[in-house]
């Protein structure tokens, strides 16, 4: 599942500080949600922020108590199927559409559970641990920060069917100031993948060469006030623009714009974690799908950039506006294995490399990824049809 050499794998006591403060940072983001807000469920994509809560304990309860805790019992020996979420090598799941239903156990319980592996877990790293379980550990930390940042995507899709327009938060977005122009590359031979050296998915590995054509990618990303002007001149009633796939789910959810933006009064507005608000001319478009991605880059006479070519150009243009912290950003590489990759054996191993099919590469990160989790070889992958993750463009050009 992720590759470190042993040398690089950290002690176990400062894991036990990185665990603490991970796992408490999952509790404050659950923190301003009701306990109805943390039960429900807005879609079959989505899951309970309680559900959230939960499988990331279910994570160190499976991987780590079960097998390296002296005399090891479960919590509740159901939650062994109850938050397992696709790990087919543990067993039976529970169904990922109904997670809404499971009224029980509570919130309180749930809460329970976390502080119960948390203690047995900060036992154990302060035991004797060995260099396998060491990054086992590590695996959790890093999957419970990918989960941080399902639980906020998930809040901002659930508030936005509320008639009532909930804020998760009242902090306001910062200004943005975009970059116009062009950054151009020449391409040739360059190496892509993790080097190996620190952390990092299976998927961003091997190393490996790939050849490269002169390109040129977008200073920024798109913004509003570009993604508007695509709205205003038909783009979402000219089908040449689109996929066939994106243009049949277009018609089928008569989308006419992108997921969380509102015309109320003739002024667009945009639903946020900070709740509904006017829409930002200036502020990077969000939230849009591989489908409306491609069709506005159709539309803009470009094209979205290989993981390639992003990775190439972060590489070599590190100083690119925008490239982390800002949005997922869409490229035209289909999620599938490097040359040579190999998945880990055991359920582990079922984390990334089951998934390279039907899905597309993101590159970056977004305002919701949680600091120190994003680097220039990550690979994230939702299938074409995803819209609710924080997810935006960034132009490409051939230059040959």
């Amino acid at each position: 599942m992720l590759a470190r050499p042993e040398s690089a794998i950290p002690s176990a006591a400062g894991l036990a500080a990185r665990f603490a403060e991970i796992r408490a940072a999952s509790l404050a983001l659950s923190a301003p949600l009701s306990d109805e807000d943390c039960a429900a469920q807005s879609m079959p994509d989505a899951s309970p922020v309680k559900w959230h809560l939960a499988h990331t304990s279910w994570f160190f309860e499976t991987f780590l108590l079960e097998a390296f805790e002296p005399g090891f019992t479960p919590f509740h020996p159901a939650f062994r199927m109850l938050f397992n979420s696709y790990y087919n090598g543990i067993g039976e799941k529970f169904s990922r559409p109904q997670r809404g239903l499971l009224t029980r156990p509570s919130r309180a319980e749930i809460l329970a559970y976390r502080a119960n592996v948390d203690a047995r877990m900060l036992a154990l790293l302060h035991g004797d641990m060995q260099a396998e379980a060491l990054s086992l550990v590590e695996l959790g930390l890093q999957h419970e920060q990918q989960h941080q940042e399902l639980i906020l995507t998930d809040v901002q899709h659930l508030l936005s069917i509320n008639p009532l327009c909930p804020a998760y938060s009242r902090k306001q977005p910062a200004p943005h100031q975009p970059v116009r122009g062009w950054q151009a590359f020449e391409g040739g031979i360059t190496t892509l993948g993790h080097t190996g050296e620190a952390f990092h998915f299976d998927n961003e590995a091997p190393r490996h060469r790939h050849f490269l054509e002169p390109y040129e990618l977008a200073a920024d990303l798109v913004t509003n006030a570009q993604y508007r002007a695509f709205i205003e001149d038909g783009g979402y009633n000219e089908p040449s623009f689109w996929l066939s796939e994106g243009w049949s789910a277009l018609q089928a959810e008569a989308r006419t714009q992108p997921l969380y933006w509102r015309r109320i009064d003739g002024r667009w507005h945009e639903f946020t974690l900070s709740g509904l608000i006017e829409l930002e001319p200036d502020a990077p478009a969000r939230c849009l799908s591989y489908f409306e991605a491609s069709a506005y880059a159709q539309w803009a006479g470009a094209r979205l950039p290989t993981e390639a070519e992003w990775e190439h150009a972060a590489t070599q243009h590190p100083s690119l506006p925008n490239l982390f912290g800002t949005a997922w950003q869409w490229t035209s590489s289909a999620y599938a294995p490097y040359p040579g990759f190999t998945a880990q054996a055991g359920a582990v191993g079922e984390y990334n490399g089951k998934f390279m099919v039907n899905q597309y590469v993101l590159r970056g990160s977004s305002s919701a990824t949680p600091p120190g989790h994003s680097r220039s070889t990550y690979r994230n992958f939702f299938p074409a049809y995803a819209s609710w993750q924080f997810t935006g463009i960034r132009l490409a050009r051939s230059l040959s």
